[in-house]
């Protein structure tokens, strides 16, 4: 399960508890998965039609999750993850044959997973991966709520990272999901909890430490910016 990124990095009676959700990109029938276009995944309903969210507007200028298409975006992908600093939590370092499968596993399932790019006023700048949590592995480690979205990120250059900017985006991000999903209720993350930089950036955009959770890979943070306080935070 990747990070969030390296540059910035409950009540029972409403979580799921009945079963373990299946790995991304598995029909829960064992089944073949039927023929799906990329773009139909990200138009699809598990993610209330991302591809067509739009455009928020930040101080930083306006931004849209735009999603992949490897053909066009997978060297620029593989040239941030090939970032020592990106690697670092990301391991996904290589050649772009690496970065393809770790595309290809969100690009060929069916759309509970959508990889993005973070376009900031017309310029490619950060990689995104939004997600339905409630339907990820992660849901085995935390209180999952019905339609909780997830998000992974990673800002691509290094002189975008340092100055706020992993907030404002943040941010942003957030509400365009709590915008264009009216049943999600909560936004989620899970940065490294020894990525101290990437929990107070999650903090600073309004989201709030939940608890602290064992994943395969990491102990982490589990953050949630809650719909009913995202006018408070």
């Amino acid at each position: 399960m990747p990070p969030t990124d390296p540059g910035l990095s409950i009540g029972s009676d409403d979580t799921l508890g009945r079963q373990h959700p299946p790995e991304r990109g598995a029909r829960s029938d064992g089944g073949p998965r039927p023929a799906v276009t990329p773009d139909a995944r990200a138009a699809g309903p598990l993610l209330d039609n991302l591809a067509g969210w739009g455009t928020a507007e930040t101080s930083a200028g306006p931004f849209a999750l735009v999603p992949v298409r490897p053909d066009r975006d997978l060297d620029r992908i593989t040239g941030w993850m090939n970032d020592p600093a990106v690697a670092a939590f990301w391991e996904l370092a290589g050649p772009p044959e690496i970065t393809a499968a770790h595309l290809r596993g969100q690009l060929d399932g069916d759309g509970r997973s959508v990889p993005c790019l973070g376009v900031l006023a017309g310029v490619p700048m950060s990689y995104w991966e939004i997600y339905r949590a409630d339907l990820d592995p992660l849901a085995r480690h935390y209180p999952a709520r019905p339609q909780d979205t997830g998000v992974h990120l990673l800002i691509g250059g290094a002189g975008d990272r340092g100055r706020g900017l992993g907030s404002t985006l943040l941010r942003a991000t957030a509400d365009l999901v709590l915008d264009h999903r009216p049943r999600c209720t909560r936004v989620v993350a899970e940065p490294d909890l020894r990525n101290t930089a990437s929990v107070a950036a999650f903090l600073s955009a309004g989201f709030r430490y939940a608890d602290e959770i064992e994943l395969p890979a990491k102990r982490a943070a589990l953050m949630v910016r809650d719909r009913a306080r995202r006018h408070l935070l």
